[in-house]
């Protein structure tokens, strides 16, 4: 796994959305954005992690951030886990692996003592200049949020 870090471009993409509108990187252009990877939609984990972030939408929108939610479930299957919870950002079908593969997250884990390849839960924040500016590889599924405004702070 060749996850990016600190101080790599942000890659260019173009990605559905869950209403299968088309999300462009290049119009993000002089906009900060956070990504926050995420294995399945409506799992424990991912639901704490997705709802953390709803929770304080407006406080990261104040520090000037998107919120872009991506996993390589369905439009479909995004759009179901945002009216679900009623999530105020979008939620990216990476169902093709164009951002997932460009910024390293997928590879091998362990569950219950097997192996296998899958994706790895990893938040990317991209500066206005579309640098990285912090990779979390040890979310706080709970408080995620809390744990981006403490490095921002």
């Amino acid at each position: 796994m060749n996850t990016l870090k600190v101080g790599d471009k942000a890659p260019e993409f173009q990605v559905l959305n869950q209403n299968e509108n088309l999300k462009k990187s290049s119009d993000l252009k002089g906009r900060a954005y956070i990504l926050f990877f995420y294995p399945r939609a409506s799992t424990p984990g991912c639901t704490a992690e997705a709802c953390s972030l709803n929770d304080k939408f407006s406080e990261l929108r104040k520090e000037g951030f998107e919120i872009f939610g991506v996993s390589e479930d369905t439009p479909t299957k995004q759009m179901k886990f945002k009216e679900k919870y009623g999530f105020t950002y979008d939620l990216l079908a990476d169902t093709e692996h164009q951002l997932i593969d460009a910024y390293g997250v997928w590879g091998p884990k362990k569950f219950m003592g097997k192996e296998y390849d899958g994706l790895h839960r990893t938040t990317f924040i991209v500066n206005a200049d579309g640098i990285i500016s912090h990779v979390i590889s040890k979310v706080r599924t709970k408080d995620h949020a809390d744990q981006i405004l403490e490095l921002l702070g």
